[in-house]
């Protein structure tokens, strides 16, 4: 125990020592040093960072925590921040617990800050499962208190979820709130709901599952759509829910984008106090190449093309894919116009008599789901309110569209699950392309990547590691010429655009697209300022020393033994499909981008990864490649399954061996010093049942040896073989055996009559035990060995 406590705390240091430099190289790389990183030691006591909150006009950055929410100067991320304390009672933290939920849960988790008039912010925390909102004040930054002193608290019911991991969002849409969350202690009721105001204007969706079915809300946005037609401003959410169109085996989850207008106020009797403008439609994310779709969405950033033009809006989601075992992430984008002309189109609707999705026809009028425009109005339709019956239960009935908001996949990513999304736009070094969109993508492990997007055209620029990868990223947010980005633990603050933001040549060279180019000397990278770009992509990789660059990707060997199976991995970026040249003689079998190959004498050599990234008609890029040699056979990698038995079958052959020849030594130690032991003490001569060296102990034989996850020889990184349940039978056999012969009981009755019999009486019994052992023994050699398992990847 303590060689295992000695090497564990080798372990602990050796991890130590290996990520302080990794810590420092992800601080100091280009970012402002030690300035650019917040860490947990930084905030004392705080921790769970869920929400941001940017003041433009001072750029403070308030951040929501548990039990706390803190102010901190974004220019200075070293300067002392403020905070406020706003916890739990301990009465109401014990009623949370009575109720089943743990300890770490009964806390206030801060996830709702927007502000609100005249200086102040809109609080909203879980409170122990009892959401309450509170008000900031600003200028001295605490909470707005009674006369008694107590913290003035309203009820945060359909503002703010109960759990502090439940799917949530809401948006302020001129100083009315706008929220999607649970509205119950079981989280099993949800709602889309104005949820401030007055009392007679908040309205909510319907508890319908056809108008929301085990949603898990995502994003909102607050889109000002008024135009020449008096078009009122709308609500966008997104979220993803369980689809009740399809008609399958399992539960389906889709992706939505649902709707509402702001002025909405309800009905008069149908669909009082609930939307009448809400509609939704499905969002489809599909490579139609590969007929790949990603139907599960997890964020959403809303940009806007042309600043000033809410119709330029675009929004960029982060989907998965329910079908997906491996990590996989990708990138679309949809229009406001494509969404809005889907909202104008056919309804979709359930017939009861036989459970087919059709068309209803006819759509009164005027149309459901729209906003109170200047037309309506002038045909007496003043607000909601005075919507015809017929109208309000046809959106009643009919919230979901017919046809689908389609997008192909900007990118796509396995091995990366992506988990926030940020967007700035630059201008390129070609004037026809337009705008480049610079994508910073927040991963699950801590890191940020940079992907540029032009028209069809995406490449990967950089991967900056911010965070441990225990720390997921889980908040992005953009402020002047920097981007803030947020884990529970930590922050960092990075450069969001310009081309000083690409420490290397091979980074800079992928940024070329935006105007950048590489200074050799100056040693940094700089924007092309004037005139056209001269220089073609490949030429520029060209210039660079090291060969790390996009398409020029180091050659890595490795040395491998024969019967084992690798995967060579490849980073595909775009959608569009990657393939392998390799040796003619092999096994081979593609996994997407990743090939695997079965390792022989005619699969050695080389093997390379080209992936389609520009034009159909244009040259691949080359991302992976590989060249495998032989080595020598490794112990416990090249051994075969039928050796393995063998050696299992050997192993008790000696081991049985040992303990009679063992028990027969101890016989004649106990006869010739004429010791007579009494039965404690004969069992304290035989191991503990409980180790592993026991043979009745079932840690050793009774679990098929299993050194590895993987079987027949297949490598999976430590080396070792899967031993099948066919040797079960042999084991239990052995195992039996050895409880008869070694029993304690045994042992201790023999011991006790060690000085009571005779020298023969002794030696008849040890012939006895040995003639069983060589029986046993002998059904042992004539057991059949099981045979082998087929190969299985």
């Amino acid at each position: 125990m303590k060689t295992v406590a000695r090497q564990i705390v080798g372990v602990y240091f050796v991890g130590i020592f290996v990520l302080i430099p990794g810590l420092w190289a992800a601080t100091m790389n280009g970012y402002g040093g030690w300035d650019s990183m917040v860490g947990q030691l930084q905030f004392s006591n705080v921790s769970n960072f869920s929400t941001f909150l940017m003041d433009p006009s001072t750029g403070t950055l308030y951040l929501g925590a548990r039990d706390a929410i803190l102010a901190v100067d974004s220019s200075s991320l070293r300067q002392k921040h403020t905070q406020i304390i706003w916890n739990v009672p301990e009465d109401k933290q014990q009623s949370c617990v009575g109720k089943g939920k743990t300890e770490g849960d009964c806390h206030n988790y801060i996830r709702l800050l927007e502000f609100v008039a005249d200086g102040r912010i809109y609080a909203c925390g879980t409170y122990a499962f009892d959401p309450q909102c509170a008000v900031i004040n600003m200028l001295d930054f605490s909470l707005e208190r009674a006369e008694d002193g107590s913290v003035r608290m309203e009820t945060g019911k359909g503002k703010c979820p109960f759990e502090p991991s439940q799917h949530y969002t809401a948006v302020m849409a001129d100083g009315v709130l706008y929220a999607a969350t649970t509205s119950n202690f079981l989280g099993t009721l949800f709602d889309i709901s104005r949820a401030t105001g007055s009392e007679g204007e908040r309205i909510r969706t319907e508890q319908s599952i056809n108008w929301l079915s085990d949603p898990e809300f995502v994003s909102s946005s607050f889109i000002k759509e008024r135009s020449d037609t008096g078009d009122d401003d709308k609500i966008y959410f997104f979220f993803t829910e369980v689809a009740k169109e399809y008609d399958l085996y399992t539960k389906v989850k889709v992706s939505r984008v649902a709707r509402v207008c702001k002025g909405d106020v309800g009905g008069m009797k149908t669909l009082q106090k609930r939307w009448t403008t809400f509609l939704k439609a499905q969002l489809v994310c599909e490579d139609r190449a590969s007929g790949q779709r990603y139907n599960i969405l997890t964020n959403v950033f809303t940009k806007e093309h042309r600043p000033g033009d809410p119709s330029s809006t675009q929004f960029y989601g982060i989907f998965t894919s329910q079908w997906e075992r491996e990590e996989l992430s990708a990138v679309c984008m949809y229009s406001l116009a494509d969404i809005n002309k889907v909202m104008a189109g056919s309804f979709k609707e359930l017939k009861k008599n036989c459970e087919n999705w059709m068309n209803p026809d006819p759509i009164p009028n005027p149309r459901p789901g729209q906003c109170i425009t200047r037309a309506l109005k002038a045909a007496g339709f003043e607000s909601s309110l005075k919507l015809p019956d017929k109208v309000l239960t046809f959106v009643r009935d009919h919230p979901l569209m017919e046809n689908s908001v389609v997008s192909a996949p900007l990118l796509v990513r396995r091995g990366i699950t992506y988990t926030r999304i940020a967007v700035t736009l630059t201008p390129t070094a070609n004037s026809d392309q337009g705008s480049a969109a610079v994508l910073l993508l927040g991963t699950d492990r801590g890191e940020l990547h940079r992907v540029s997007v032009v028209g069809q055209n995406a490449t990967l620029l950089q991967e900056v590691p911010l965070f441990t990868a225990q720390e997921p990223v889980n908040n992005i947010l953009l402020y002047q010429d920097q981007a803030l980005v947020g884990s529970p633990l930590s922050l960092a603050r990075v450069a969001a655009e310009g081309c000083g933001v690409y420490p290397t040549c091979e980074e800079c060279a992928r940024a070329q697209v935006l105007g950048c180019k590489w200074s050799l000397k100056e040693g940094t990278c700089t924007p092309i300022l004037i005139g056209p770009l001269q220089v073609e992509s490949e030429d520029a990789l060209k210039l660079c020393d090291t060969g790390e660059a996009r398409c020029a990707p180091v050659l890595k060997e490795l040395r491998v033994v024969e019967g084992l199976r690798v995967l060579l991995p490849c980073v595909q970026v775009s959608p569009r499909p990657c393939h392998w040249e390799y040796p003619p003689d092999r096994h081979t079998r593609q996994h997407h981008a990743h090939l695997e190959v079965t390792v022989t004498t005619a699969s050695l050599g080389s093997y390379t990864c080209y992936c389609e990234e520009g034009r159909r008609d244009g040259p691949a890029c080359r991302r992976a490649t590989y060249t495998l040699t032989l080595e020598g056979p490794q112990v416990g990698v090249s051994v075969s399954l039928a050796g393995s038995r063998q050696v299992v079958a050997v192993y008790l052959f000696c081991f049985m061996a040992g303990v009679v020849f063992g028990g027969f030594l101890l016989h004649l130690f106990r006869k010739r010093r004429g010791i007579r032991h009494a039965p404690e003490k004969g069992r304290d001569l035989l191991p503990s049942s409980d180790t592993p060296q026991s043979p009745s102990s079932t840690s050793l034989l009774s679990e098929g040896v299993p050194l590895t996850e993987k079987r027949n020889g297949t490598l999976n990184g430590h080396g070792g073989l899967y031993s099948n349940a066919g040797g079960l039978k042999l084991q239990e056999s052995a195992a039996n055996l050895a409880e008869e012969l070694g029993s304690t009981d045994r042992m201790g009755r023999l011991g006790a009559g060690l000085g009571a019999r005779s020298e023969e009486e002794l030696r008849s019994e040890d012939e006895t035990v040995v003639e069983r052992v060589d029986e046993r023994m002998d059904a042992f050699r004539g057991a059949p060995l099981a045979q082998c398992e087929e190969n299985s990847f």
